[in-house]
């Protein structure tokens, strides 16, 4: 199979933290407009194997791809830079700031006054206030404080800004732990958007019947190791669950 056929190829990735084995030669793929479910409990080695994807840190060895060419990110902002989006669970916006300013913080519009550069806030305004009502998120202002929001206004204003920035692959770090069934529909309703938009996702959960719906294959990590990768058709969520529960794959017939 050609590197290019998948968006993403992680290959053998191993990562130690002192005498701790995060991760022990890992491999993963993700394809064009794919939804791979990462699982595993606590300290499976989940967000420290798209940390290294997104660039927070390096791999000890082995090999990323990223649409069939060799990378190798020294920051985040590479990673951004080819369309890697990560969307935390401790999500990054400022609650004392508003909607329009947190939709483009990092990534600020300006404009020139003369000789001086100012934020072109009015410019800022408009576009949150249109991507807003595209995704479905209804607030009265674009100047409305994110503070008021609830969890799940304020995921799917995350997935909004990435799919916004161009994001080629959406990294999802438990976006779902700490919404109310009704805010885990909508987050929900956010990610079948963007994968039918084209964009790949991983999604990182421990809990199988939040990414179960969207997913189509399922890796599940024990201690850095990965002891599953099972496509959608062929488990159930309880098959998963006992994977995860035991630390054995599935015996497939």
């Amino acid at each position: 199979m050609s590197q290019n056929s998948h968006l993403v190829r992680m290959v053998d990735i191993s990562k130690k933290f002192g005498a701790v084995h995060a991760l022990d030669r890992v491999s993963i793929e993700v394809g064009y407009g794919e939804v791979l479910a990462l699982l595993g409990d606590n300290g499976a080695g989940k967000s420290t194997l798209v940390k290294i994807l997104s660039g927070v840190f390096p791999a000890d060895q082995g090999e990323v791809y990223f649409d069939g060419k060799r990378v190798k990110f020294s920051s985040p902002q590479e990673a951004r830079n080819l369309g890697i989006e990560t969307v935390y669970q401790q999500l990054s916006l400022v609650g004392i700031m508003n909607l329009a300013r947190n939709f483009f913080l990092g990534r600020e519009l300006t404009r020139k006054i003369g000789p001086i550069q100012t934020l072109d806030l009015k410019r800022m305004e408009q576009e949150c206030e249109k991507v807003l009502e595209e995704i479905g998120v209804r607030v009265r202002s674009p100047e409305e404080f994110v503070s008021v929001l609830s969890g799940g206004e304020r995921q799917a204003i995350s997935i909004g800004r990435a799919m916004y920035f161009g994001a080629r692959l959406l990294i999802l770090d438990e976006p779902m732990s700490a919404l109310s069934v009704k805010e885990t529909r909508v987050v929900i309703e956010h990610i079948k958007n963007a994968k039918e938009s084209g964009t790949s996702i991983i999604f990182i959960t421990h809990n199988v019947y939040h990414v179960y719906p969207v997913a189509d294959r399922f890796v599940v990590l024990e201690r850095g190791v990965k002891i599953e990768e099972v496509a959608k058709q062929d488990a159930t969520p309880e098959d998963i669950i006992e994977v995860i529960a035991t630390g054995k794959g599935l015996e497939l017939s």
